[in-house]
């Protein structure tokens, strides 16, 4: 989580000192809940409002990433279209093809090594994304009067 804060404050203009002002700190304040020191922490609601002032899914995705999965940013509500959705299942079809391929080719040998592993992960992830982004399209374009709000 550490290294999330860090990545969030450092994206931020001005950094550290600019942060710490943004959210009402001294720059001693918020060095003492990166750090944990002085029986200080980062609240949740705080490392989100980090988050959000940073423009950064840092936190998000150590969450994600510590509890197992991963964090994908869903496309911006705005002008979207059918042509969106068809480009979406398009570039699906295209990610299916190459984890095919990757597979018969990483499995040829009866065993998955380190690097077949770290590729065909890396394919499994874009695919993921792609079809959460796909789903968050469609109900966009075919569910506009249901609105989720998150808090």
């Amino acid at each position: 989580m550490r290294s999330s804060y860090q990545k969030m404050i450092t994206a931020y203009p001005g950094g550290w000192s600019a942060m710490a002002a943004a959210m009402g700190w001294s720059l001693a304040g918020l060095e003492n809940r990166v750090y944990e020191r002085k029986n200080q922490q980062m609240s949740v609601h705080d490392a989100f409002q980090i988050q959000e002032f940073s423009g950064s899914s840092a936190f998000a995705e150590a969450v994600a990433a510590r509890s197992g999965g991963t964090f994908i940013k869903l496309p911006e509500v705005g002008a979207i279209s059918n042509e969106d959705l068809f480009k979406k299942f398009q570039t699906l079809h295209v990610y299916l093809g190459v984890l095919s391929e990757e597979h018969m080719d990483s499995t040829e040998d009866g065993k998955i090594d380190k690097k077949e592993r770290v590729r065909l992960e890396a394919i499994e992830k874009d695919i993921h994304r792609t079809l959460a982004e796909l789903m968050a399209i469609t109900y966009m374009i075919y569910c506009p009067d249901e609105v989720e709000v998150f808090e």
